[in-house]
C-alpha cells in the first residue's frame, strides 16, 4: 500500500506510537484522522500535520462509528492502535480485566465491524491492528496484557483469513519495547525488554510500519528478535516455557526487596 492522497485514521494518535504513524503518514501524502481519549493531544497533533483531529472513547461503538463518519471520505487505512497495559496477574480486578479487552480487542471488532461492509463493497482497504511481542509471546507480570494482545492477534490472523481474498488487507504490528508514554517510569518493563531486544523510538515503529504496508505482510516487527523468539516458542514450547519461568524467577528477585510494583496507570491508552 502506497499512502500518497490515502484517508488514513490512527487511534491512540496523541502520544507514542500513534502520534509517530500519524506524522508519517501525513509527510507520505494521507490526509490523517487523529484520534485519541486525549482531545486536546489529537487536535495537537492533527493542527501540526494539517489533519482532523477527533475526540475519541474507543470502547464505545457508537464514537467509532463518529469517529468513521467524520474521515475526509472513505476510509482507506485503519490503524486500531490505541491500548491500555494494566493489571498484575489473575487476581486483577474485573475491571482491569474488562479496561483491557474493551481497548485492546473489542475496539478493533467495533472498527472492523464498521468497515469491511463497505471494503468489501469497494474491494478494498486496510485495516492496522496494533498488538505487541506480548501478543505473540507473553507479557511478565501482566496477565491482562498478554491475554488481550493474544487475542487482538488472533482478531486479526481471523480478518486476514476471512477476507483477504476479498481486497481487505490486514496488518499486526508487534513490536517489544518502545519508549511511550506505556513504558516511560516503568524500569522493570525497559530492565526486562533490555534482556531481549533494544527499546525502540517510536520514529522507528512507524518507518517499520511503512514498510510492512508497502509490501502488505501480516507481521510487522519492528524488533526482528520477535521472529527468532516465535520460532523458538513454536519448535520447543516447554523449552520456551521453562526460559519463561527463568526470567520471571528473575523479576521476582528484582521485586522482591522492593515495594510491590504497582498497576500501570489505566488512563494510558497508547502501546
Amino acid at each position: 500500500m502506497e499512502l500518497s492522497d490515502k484517508v488514513v485514521v490512527v487511534t491512540g494518535g496523541a502520544s507514542g506510537i500513534g502520534r509517530a504513524l500519524a506524522r508519517r503518514f501525513a509527510s507520505d501524502g494521507a490526509r490523517v484522522v487523529v484520534a485519541d481519549l486525549d482531545a486536546a493531544g489529537a487536535t495537537a497533533v492533527a493542527d501540526e500535520i494539517g489533519g482532523l483531529g477527533v475526540a475519541c472513547d474507543v470502547t464505545r461503538e457508537e464514537q467509532i462509528v463518529d469517529l468513521i463518519a467524520q474521515a475526509p471520505g472513505p476510509v482507506d487505512l485503519f490503524c486500531a492502535n490505541a491500548g491500555v497495559a494494566l493489571g498484575t496477574d489473575e487476581q486483577a480486578p474485573d475491571a482491569e480485566w474488562d479496561l483491557a479487552f474493551a481497548v485492546n480487542v473489542r475496539a478493533h471488532v467495533y472498527a472492523a465491524r464498521h468497515l469491511i461492509p463497505a471494503w468489501l463493497e469497494r474491494g478494498e482497504g486496510y485495516f492496522l491492528a496494533t498488538a505487541s511481542a506480548a501478543g505473540l509471546l507473553t507479557q511478565i507480570g501482566s496477565a491482562p496484557y498478554a491475554v488481550s494482545k493474544h487475542a487482538a492477534v488472533a482478531f486479526a490472523e481471523w480478518l486476514s483469513i476471512t477476507y483477504g481474498d476479498r481486497g481487505v488487507r490486514v496488518s499486526c504490528l508487534c513490536p517489544m519495547g518502545v519508549r511511550t508514554p506505556m513504558t516511560e517510569g516503568d524500569d522493570l518493563a525497559t530492565q526486562i525488554v533490555a534482556s531481549a531486544g533494544p527499546m525502540l523510538d517510536p520514529d522507528d515503529v512507524a518507518a517499520a510500519v511503512v514498510e510492512g504496508l508497502r509490501d502488505e505482510r501480516f507481521l510487522i516487527l519492528p524488533h526482528p528478535e520477535v521472529m527468532t523468539f516465535l520460532r523458538r516458542k513454536v519448535d520447543d514450547h516447554e523449552r520456551w516455557l521453562a526460559g519463561m519461568r527463568r526470567l520471571q524467577a528473575q523479576v521476582d528477585g528484582v521485586r522482591a526487596p522492593g515495594p510491590a510494583v504497582p498497576p500501570r496507570d489505566p488512563s494510558r491508552r497508547d502501546p
